[in-house]
C-alpha cells in the first residue's frame, strides 16, 4: 500500500502531559500489508509517534520516531486507533480471503482534516414578473429564471452543502405533480417532489431543495453556476409559478475534507 504526501497533528496518549506532535510525509511511502489466508482480515494503517521520553526505546538522533505502522486483524468497523496508542488512523484495509494484492476498493479512507475550513454564503433572488413551469412533458427544464447564481468555489473545498428555499411558490390552473432539483456546474442534485391536488384555485406554498455534493477536483478555484430545474408530470395540468410574491434563498456552504 502506498501513502502519499501529507501532514498530521497527533495528540500524545501515553499520559496526560505528553502534548501533541506534528508529522510530515514527503513523497510516497510503502506500507507492507500481509496477504490473507483462508479467512478475510481487516488491518488498520496508522501514523504512530513513539517518543522515547514517554514510551519505547528509539533514538531520535538516528531513528524516526514517527512512522507508518499496521495494526492487523482489527474489527471491520474500526475507524480509530486503539486506546493508548499515540497515532492517527490513515486507512482500514479490508482484505478478502486468499488475497495478496491491495486494490483501491479494499481501502477505507479514515483521514480527517485537523482544522477544516468552512465558508457559508446566502444568495437571494426576487422575481419581478410571473414565470411558470408549465411544460407538462416529464422533462427537466431550467426554472425559475431568477434562481441562477454564479458561485466561486474555494480552492480548498471538497464538499458543497446547499439548500434552496422557494417561499411563496405559486400554484394554479389545476392540480399538479412535479419535481424540483438543483444543478451545480454539471452535477445534478437530488430532487424534491411537489404534489398538490387543490384544483384550480390559486394557492401558495414553500418548497425546499437540498443536497450535499462531493465536488469534482477541477471545480476548486473556479466559479460554477447554481440553478434550479423543474419537471412537471404530463398526467397533471397544474402550473408552478414564481412572481413578485416569491422569494428564493440559496444557502451555500463549502467544507474542507481529505483529498
Amino acid at each position: 500500500m502506498q501513502v502519499a504526501d501529507g501532514s498530521a497533528v497527533i495528540r500524545g496518549k501515553a499520559n496526560a502531559w505528553q502534548g501533541s506532535y506534528t508529522a510530515y510525509n514527503i513523497g510516497s511511502a510503502t506500507v507492507p500489508i500481509a496477504p490473507t489466508g483462508a479467512t478475510p482480515r481487516s488491518d488498520l494503517v496508522v501514523l504512530r509517534v513513539a517518543d522515547p521520553e514517554f514510551e519505547g526505546g528509539l533514538d531520535p538522533a538516528k531513528d524516526a520516531i514517527n512512522y507508518f505502522d499496521v495494526i492487523p486483524n482489527v474489527s471491520p468497523t474500526t475507524t480509530g486507533v486503539p486506546k493508548g496508542v499515540t497515532g492517527i488512523a490513515i486507512a482500514r484495509v479490508d482484505l478478502p480471503a486468499n488475497t495478496g494484492t491491495v486494490t483501491s476498493g479494499m481501502i477505507r479512507d479514515l483521514r480527517r482534516v485537523a482544522n477544516p475550513r468552512r465558508e457559508r454564503t446566502l444568495y437571494t433572488a426576487y422575481p419581478s414578473k410571473l414565470s411558470k413551469a408549465f411544460k407538462d412533458d416529464d422533462q427537466w427544464h431550467d426554472w425559475p429564471p431568477e434562481a441562477r447564481w454564479t458561485i466561486p468555489v474555494p480552492d480548498w473545498a471538497t464538499k458543497l452543502i446547499v439548500t434552496v428555499t422557494i417561499a411563496g411558490l405559486r400554484m394554479d390552473y389545476d392540480s399538479l405533480l412535479g419535481k424540483l432539483r438543483l444543478i451545480f456546474g454539471t452535477v445534478q442534485g437530488q430532487h424534491t417532489m411537489v404534489d398538490d391536488n387543490q384544483g384550480k384555485v390559486v394557492r401558495r406554498s414553500t418548497a425546499v431543495v437540498a443536497d450535499t455534493i462531493t465536488l469534482p477536483a477541477d471545480y476548486r478555484g473556479t466559479s460554477q453556476v447554481l440553478y434550479l430545474q423543474a419537471n412537471m408530470s404530463k398526467n397533471w395540468k397544474g402550473d408552478l409559478g414564481a412572481d413578485t410574491g416569491t422569494s428564493i434563498i440559496a444557502d451555500v456552504e463549502f467544507t474542507e475534507g481529505p483529498v
